[in-house]
Protein backbone atom coordinates (compact mmCIF):
# COMPACT_ATOMS: atom_id res chain seq x y z
CA UNK A 1 0.00 0.00 0.00
CA UNK A 2 2.92 2.32 1.14
CA UNK A 3 4.77 1.95 -2.37
CA UNK A 4 1.30 2.71 -4.02
CA UNK A 5 0.91 5.77 -2.38
CA UNK A 6 4.78 6.32 -3.12
CA UNK A 7 4.79 5.61 -6.62
CA UNK A 8 1.10 7.49 -6.97
CA UNK A 9 3.27 10.62 -5.49
CA UNK A 10 6.30 10.24 -8.03
CA UNK A 11 3.64 10.34 -10.89
CA UNK A 12 1.37 13.53 -9.70
CA UNK A 13 4.70 15.52 -9.00
CA UNK A 14 6.24 14.51 -12.63
CA UNK A 15 2.84 15.31 -14.33
CA UNK A 16 2.59 18.80 -11.94
CA UNK A 17 6.54 19.70 -13.56
CA UNK A 18 5.57 18.63 -16.77
CA UNK A 19 2.49 21.42 -16.75
CA UNK A 20 4.18 23.73 -15.43
CA UNK A 21 6.51 23.91 -18.25
CA UNK A 22 4.07 23.74 -20.94
CA UNK A 23 2.92 26.87 -19.92
CA UNK A 24 6.20 28.65 -19.65
CA UNK A 25 6.82 27.01 -23.33
CA UNK A 26 3.40 27.94 -24.64
CA UNK A 27 4.04 31.68 -23.62
CA UNK A 28 7.41 31.75 -25.24
CA UNK A 29 6.13 30.00 -28.56
CA UNK A 30 3.53 32.63 -28.47
CA UNK A 31 6.19 35.55 -28.50
CA UNK A 32 8.30 33.42 -31.11
CA UNK A 33 5.31 33.21 -33.44
CA UNK A 34 4.73 36.98 -33.23
CA UNK A 35 7.87 38.09 -33.96
CA UNK A 36 8.38 35.68 -36.61
CA UNK A 37 4.36 36.90 -38.25
CA UNK A 38 6.23 40.04 -38.07
CA UNK A 39 8.95 39.46 -40.27
CA UNK A 40 6.69 37.72 -42.62
CA UNK A 41 4.28 40.64 -43.19
CA UNK A 42 7.89 42.95 -43.70
CA UNK A 43 9.09 40.61 -46.62
CA UNK A 44 5.08 40.90 -47.59
CA UNK A 45 5.09 44.46 -47.65
CA UNK A 46 9.39 44.36 -49.65
CA UNK A 47 7.39 41.62 -52.16
CA UNK A 48 4.86 43.94 -53.14
CA UNK A 49 7.11 47.01 -53.76
CA UNK A 50 9.62 44.44 -55.55
CA UNK A 51 6.83 43.36 -57.84
CA UNK A 52 6.03 47.38 -58.07
CA UNK A 53 2.41 46.04 -56.98
CA UNK A 54 -0.34 48.64 -58.50
CA UNK A 55 -3.74 48.20 -56.90
CA UNK A 56 -6.52 49.87 -56.79
CA UNK A 57 -4.73 52.20 -53.76
CA UNK A 58 -1.63 52.60 -55.72
CA UNK A 59 -3.11 54.04 -58.87
CA UNK A 60 -4.37 57.19 -56.85
CA UNK A 61 -0.69 57.90 -55.43
CA UNK A 62 1.79 59.88 -56.03
CA UNK A 63 4.32 58.15 -58.48
CA UNK A 64 6.91 58.20 -55.16
CA UNK A 65 4.67 56.01 -53.62
CA UNK A 66 5.96 52.83 -51.52
CA UNK A 67 4.51 49.94 -49.39
CA UNK A 68 5.44 50.43 -45.33
CA UNK A 69 4.14 49.15 -42.01
CA UNK A 70 3.25 51.43 -39.16
CA UNK A 71 4.08 50.63 -35.47
CA UNK A 72 3.19 52.24 -32.10
CA UNK A 73 4.88 51.64 -28.62
CA UNK A 74 2.50 50.17 -26.20
CA UNK A 75 -0.25 48.65 -28.50
CA UNK A 76 -0.56 44.84 -29.38
CA UNK A 77 -1.40 45.35 -33.77
CA UNK A 78 0.45 47.03 -36.61
CA UNK A 79 -1.17 47.93 -40.10
CA UNK A 80 -0.07 47.73 -43.85
CA UNK A 81 -0.14 51.16 -45.67
CA UNK A 82 0.28 52.59 -49.23
CA UNK A 83 2.71 55.71 -48.61
CA UNK A 84 0.40 57.69 -51.25
CA UNK A 85 2.45 60.90 -51.17
CA UNK A 86 5.39 59.56 -51.46
CA UNK A 87 6.97 61.19 -48.29
CA UNK A 88 8.13 58.08 -46.74
CA UNK A 89 6.27 58.12 -43.40
CA UNK A 90 2.42 57.36 -42.69
CA UNK A 91 0.44 60.26 -42.77
CA UNK A 92 -3.10 59.52 -41.06
CA UNK A 93 -5.50 60.44 -43.87
CA UNK A 94 -3.58 61.08 -46.84
CA UNK A 95 -2.39 57.44 -46.84
CA UNK A 96 -4.26 54.39 -47.01
CA UNK A 97 -4.37 51.99 -44.12
CA UNK A 98 -4.77 48.39 -45.94
CA UNK A 99 -4.73 45.94 -42.96
CA UNK A 100 -4.27 45.67 -39.25
CA UNK A 101 -2.65 42.90 -37.80
CA UNK A 102 -3.14 42.14 -34.12
CA UNK A 103 -0.14 40.19 -32.28
CA UNK A 104 -0.91 36.93 -30.52
CA UNK A 105 -2.74 37.58 -27.12
CA UNK A 106 -0.54 38.96 -24.12
CA UNK A 107 1.84 40.23 -26.87
CA UNK A 108 3.11 43.99 -27.26
CA UNK A 109 5.39 46.03 -28.90
CA UNK A 110 6.97 47.27 -25.52
CA UNK A 111 10.11 49.29 -27.34
CA UNK A 112 10.67 50.78 -31.16
CA UNK A 113 14.19 51.98 -31.98
CA UNK A 114 14.96 54.70 -33.15
CA UNK A 115 11.20 56.46 -33.20
CA UNK A 116 10.27 56.36 -30.05
CA UNK A 117 6.84 55.76 -29.82
CA UNK A 118 6.22 54.81 -33.43
CA UNK A 119 7.90 53.94 -36.33
CA UNK A 120 7.25 53.36 -39.59
CA UNK A 121 9.03 51.04 -42.44
CA UNK A 122 8.52 51.69 -45.94
CA UNK A 123 9.63 49.89 -48.87
CA UNK A 124 9.51 52.02 -52.45
CA UNK A 125 9.39 50.38 -55.54
CA UNK A 126 11.15 48.98 -57.66
CA UNK A 127 14.26 48.26 -55.84
CA UNK A 128 13.28 48.06 -52.96
CA UNK A 129 14.69 50.77 -51.26
CA UNK A 130 14.21 50.43 -47.24
CA UNK A 131 13.30 54.03 -45.31
CA UNK A 132 12.96 54.17 -41.66
CA UNK A 133 11.14 57.04 -40.29
CA UNK A 134 11.66 58.55 -37.71
CA UNK A 135 14.87 58.36 -37.56
CA UNK A 136 16.99 61.12 -36.02
CA UNK A 137 20.12 59.32 -35.81
CA UNK A 138 20.41 58.33 -39.73
CA UNK A 139 20.67 55.08 -37.88
CA UNK A 140 20.96 51.86 -40.96
CA UNK A 141 18.28 49.82 -38.74
CA UNK A 142 15.44 49.58 -36.49
CA UNK A 143 15.15 47.43 -33.59
CA UNK A 144 11.18 46.54 -32.45
CA UNK A 145 11.00 45.12 -29.55
CA UNK A 146 8.23 42.58 -28.65
CA UNK A 147 7.43 41.43 -25.06
CA UNK A 148 5.05 39.12 -23.49
CA UNK A 149 3.61 41.02 -21.05
CA UNK A 150 2.84 38.30 -18.26
CA UNK A 151 6.42 36.73 -17.64
CA UNK A 152 8.24 39.99 -19.54
CA UNK A 153 10.07 37.56 -21.69
CA UNK A 154 11.30 39.78 -25.23
CA UNK A 155 12.03 38.96 -28.72
CA UNK A 156 13.84 42.10 -31.21
CA UNK A 157 13.22 41.79 -35.03
CA UNK A 158 15.63 43.97 -36.38
CA UNK A 159 15.35 45.43 -39.90
CA UNK A 160 18.19 46.70 -41.78
CA UNK A 161 18.56 49.57 -44.49
CA UNK A 162 19.83 46.88 -46.52
CA UNK A 163 16.65 45.30 -46.75
CA UNK A 164 17.75 42.23 -44.17
CA UNK A 165 15.70 41.07 -41.00
CA UNK A 166 17.09 39.33 -37.95
CA UNK A 167 14.75 37.59 -34.87
CA UNK A 168 17.12 38.01 -31.60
Amino acid sequence: MVETIVVIFIIVLLLGVVLANYRAEERQYSLLRSAHKLAQDLREAEKMAMAAEISLVSQQCSPNYGYGLHFEKNTDSYFFFVDCDGNKTYDKGKDQEVLSISLEPKISISDLSPGGNRLDVIFSPPDPTVTINPNPNNENHATLTLQNIIDNQTKKVIIYGSGAIEIK
